[in-house]
């Protein structure tokens, strides 16, 4: 029985508890300024940021924060092959025969 409540207890308090998602991703440029600013990632945040980052914006931080202050009105003056969707992987070239 003790074990049941214990159980319960964990439940419920696991539904309390806040996810771990980030809610705004902030790019700055090499020279400090935001050149992205949006509630999804614009790499692929499947893989380490040192990879990826760069490949979207040379020389930028990103830092990410759970709450969405100053989130709501997006910014993105990435180049068009970094824009969310692509997260951050470069086009492929097809094949000329």
């Amino acid at each position: 029985m003790k074990a049941v409540s214990f159980a319960a207890a964990a439940l419920l308090a696991a539904c309390f508890c806040q996810s771990a998602a980030a809610a705004c991703y902030v790019v700055y440029g090499p020279d400090k300024d935001i050149v992205y600013r949006a509630p999804e990632p614009p790499i692929d945040m499947s893989r380490q940021i040192h990879e990826t980052l760069p490949l979207v914006a040379p020389g930028a931080t990103m830092v990410f924060t759970p709450d969405n202050h100053g989130c709501d009105v997006p910014i993105n003056r990435l180049p068009l092959a970094a824009a969310p969707g692509s997260m951050g992987r470069r086009p492929a070239r097809a094949d000329r025969g």
